[in-house]
């Protein structure tokens, strides 16, 4: 491997593993419950969105029941995807054991939340040390199909093997952030050692930090591209990338290779498809095919380079997943989940999605080609945009700790003297 094609030096495949993909919230949710509610030692969930509807009280259910058994149950929710929890709904948790964390809680002004930017966007389950699952869902019942019109197409897997062991590590560690005043080291191969192997897959866990892992996952993304000699295939909810991850994937085009593109052709976000369809005319010109997925908003983060590489995860492809929040993802090299992934995405572009062309010609043609031309070259500069954004160190919060804390203001209110 040449010195410009290297992996990062963090990153090492680790084998023996076992993948499973889970397709929305009917294969999710299921499975994740039922680890839950098996754990016999510990629990650790991290996750973005987490609402008090019937997916999260029945995830409420597990946690609960969990803890009770026994087991050591850990739960981190953004402050900025989660900010409606009921004090009821956190406080039967925290007194049945849980503990229960929000990372960056922030505050709202008129009641619109301020703290939009470097949020902990991850998705990931470890139970027990041994069985892991991580990928793009939320907990809430737009990832169900009979919520409707508008939900969710998204992926998951459940993953088992030496990998998970990393996993494990990484989400113990994440918690003590704020303390550290730094982000958790990348795990070590070492903790191959710690779990058996499971399958025949390679992994590497990658996550994006504001520290020492700022484009790790992009990377990754741009490695691959380059060594495609076949077929690539990626489906990304919210796509706006760099400079140097578009210049892959046109020249991975030119010389030959099927690059195929799924995007929302239903965002949940209008700005989304707006942003995107910018970049249309760029890539399709270049052998790039674009297609539209029209049944309901897409919210998948996965891609498959050739018969071997994959990656799911929690990584959009925009400039807030790739240069401002926390994510995560694996990387796999497995040729049947590969395969499984195609076939699975196949379907979905033949069924489900509509194919980009080029717009006919006409007297915008070159006003579409100089905005396309100005936003292309505009997108190298936005990882120096995102140092410029507001930075602060993000806190964590206790729930037992804020519990206690108002329960010691209320105290002082009411003997006012005491204190002194």
């Amino acid at each position: 491997m040449s010195r410009r094609t290297r992996a990062p030096r963090s990153s090492r495949w680790v084998e023996g593993n076992d993948f499973e993909l889970l397709e929305n919230g009917e294969d999710f949710f299921p499975r994740v419950f039922a680890a839950i509610e098996s754990a016999e030692r510990e629990v650790w969930l991290e996750t973005f969105i987490l609402f008090d509807d019937k997916v999260g009280r029945a995830l409420h259910a597990a946690l609960l029941g969990a803890a009770q058994r026994g087991a050591s149950v850990h739960v981190l929710v953004d402050g900025f995807g989660s900010p409606d929890l009921p004090e009821r709904y956190i406080g039967e948790l925290v007194e049945a054991g849980v503990q229960f964390r929000t990372f960056d809680p922030g505050s709202s002004i008129f009641g619109q939340r301020l703290n939009v930017l470097r949020r902990m966007h991850r998705k990931i389950v470890v139970v027990d040390g041994a069985l892991g699952f991580i990928g793009g869902i939320n907990y809430s019942a737009d990832h169900l199909a009979d919520f409707g019109p508008e939900a969710k197409q998204d992926y998951a897997v459940q993953v088992r093997g030496p990998i998970v062991a990393q996993m494990h590590r990484f989400v113990q560690s994440a918690v003590y952030t704020d303390q550290r005043k730094k982000a958790p080291e990348t795990p070590e191969i070492s903790a191959t050692a710690t779990l058996p192997q499971a399958g025949s897959a390679g992994a590497i866990f990658v996550m994006r930090d504001n520290h020492r892992h700022k484009n790790d996952i992009e990377r990754h993304y741009r490695i691959a591209l380059r060594s495609a000699r076949k077929r690539v295939v990626i489906a990304n909810a919210y796509f706006f990338p760099g400079y140097r991850f578009i210049r892959e994937m046109r020249r991975a085009a030119r010389r030959g290779v099927d690059v195929r593109l799924i995007l929302q052709g239903q965002p949940d976000m209008p700005i989304v498809k707006t942003a995107a369809s910018m970049l249309y005319e760029h890539l399709v010109r270049a052998g790039v095919r674009v297609f539209e997925y029209c049944d309901r908003p897409l919210h998948g983060k996965v891609a498959l380079v050739d018969d071997e590489w994959s990656t799911v995860g929690s990584s959009n492809l925009d400039p807030l997943s790739l240069a401002l929040n926390l994510e995560a993802n694996v990387i796999i090299r497995d040729r049947s989940f590969n395969a499984h992934l195609h076939e699975r995405l196949t379907d979905l572009m033949e069924k489900s999605c509509r194919s980009i062309a080029l717009p006919a010609k006409s007297r915008w043609a070159r006003l579409r080609l100089l905005r396309s031309y100005v936003v292309f070259h505009l997108m190298r500069w936005f990882p120096t945009w995102a140092g410029w954004l507001p930075r602060h160190e993000p806190t964590i919060a206790l729930a037992q700790a804020v519990k206690q804390a108002k329960q010691d203001d209320t105290s002082k209110a009411e003997h006012p003297h005491a204190a002194a």
